[in-house]
């Protein structure tokens, strides 16, 4: 009896004990929260206004032959394209900027020594908008394009020594870079009924076209400096003032197909308002077979009745470019 009560009276100090032990242990820790600074709440995200994405295209083709009795000759064919896109939207404000790069180029053992150029383009676009209401799908807009190419553009080849396989070839010179180039500037309003269609209408639209090579400038409609005395040349520039119209449509089915094109329409109120009339238009096919894999078929038309090939106005132009290539993206979303 007396061992038990003694056990009890143990085990009841020890619980004091044990119990004044967690009190201090609590009255510190309330202790220690009530004096910790109060936690900081996480900062606000800056809103970010930009969105961009670069494409790029690498596109290779080869044709190799040994002894092969049907004839032919061995080819390489390399082509590059770029489209990088760098877009500012902030309540009613837009501001759009699209640069597309291609060049591509062929080699054929036929010809030694030469690269014939097969695709080469540079083209700028810059457009300002402003809505002219929060619910509105109308745009007072002012925009910028630029368009021309990289390199000296020949045809009709021939050798300076056909007897010399190494000898250097020569060509009929059809274009090069700044000739031509062709800058526009025009103020008016678009439409923009949906994301992928808008059609701007620029009734004051300006631009220059230059043609920095003194012998292709009557090709692309340059003024004779003295038109009694061709021999002084022609003027390396050509300003044009009229109106535009250009719409841009882009669909796409289940994000492997799409079609992009843009037209553009512009008279001339200097030349023959409404009777001189210059047309572009451009089409994208694009499939994305695999992630990284792309098969595509771009057209270029071109109807302009100041240029003349071979002394000959033609006012039609057609160009057709089917390429199978690497395709990569780098992008940048709000």
């Amino acid at each position: 009896m007396k061992k038990s009560a003694i056990i009890l009276i143990m085990l009841g100090i020890a619980c004091a004990g044990y119990a004044q032990d967690a009190q201090s242990a609590a009255a510190e820790a309330a202790k220690a929260l009530l004096g910790a600074p109060a936690e900081q709440a996480p900062a606000p995200t800056k809103p970010n206004y930009w969105t961009s994405f670069i494409k790029c295209d690498l596109g290779f083709n080869q044709t190799g032959l040994w002894n092969w009795a049907a004839g032919g000759y061995n080819t390489l064919t390399l082509n590059a394209g770029i489209d990088a896109n760098a877009n500012y939207a902030k309540n009613l404000m837009a501001w759009t900027n699209r640069l597309q790069l291609n060049y591509g180029f062929l080699w054929s053992a036929d010809k030694a020594n030469l690269l014939q150029k097969s695709t080469d383009r540079i083209y700028l676009e810059s457009k300002y908008a402003y809505r002219t209401s929060a619910t509105s799908k109308w745009n007072y807009t002012a925009s910028f394009d630029f368009r021309s190419q990289f390199t000296d553009s020949y045809d009709t080849y021939v050798q300076k020594n056909p007897e010399d396989p190494k000898s250097p070839w020569t060509g009929t010179l059809r274009s090069g870079l700044f000739s031509p180039a062709y800058t526009n500037v025009a103020l008016g309003i678009e439409w923009k009924p949906t994301a992928w269609f808008n059609v701007n209408i620029a009734p004051v639209s300006g631009g220059i076209i230059f043609v920095l090579n003194e012998s292709l400038r009557p090709n692309y409609g340059m003024k004779p400096r003295n038109p009694a005395d061709l021999t002084q040349g022609y003027n390396p520039a050509l300003f044009q003032f009229g109106a535009q119209v250009k719409i841009n449509a882009k669909a796409s089915l289940n994000d492997k197909f799409t079609y992009d094109t843009q037209l553009v329409l512009f008279t001339d109120y200097l030349n023959k308002p409404f009777v001189y009339n210059r047309v572009n238009w451009d089409n994208n096919f694009a499939w994305l077979v695999t992630k990284f894999f792309k098969v595509s078929i771009n057209t270029w038309l071109i109807y302009d009745p100041i240029v003349s090939i071979n002394g000959v106005l033609s006012k039609v132009q057609f160009k057709e470019f089917f390429a199978m290539s690497f395709t990569y993206t780098i992008q940048n979303k709000k």
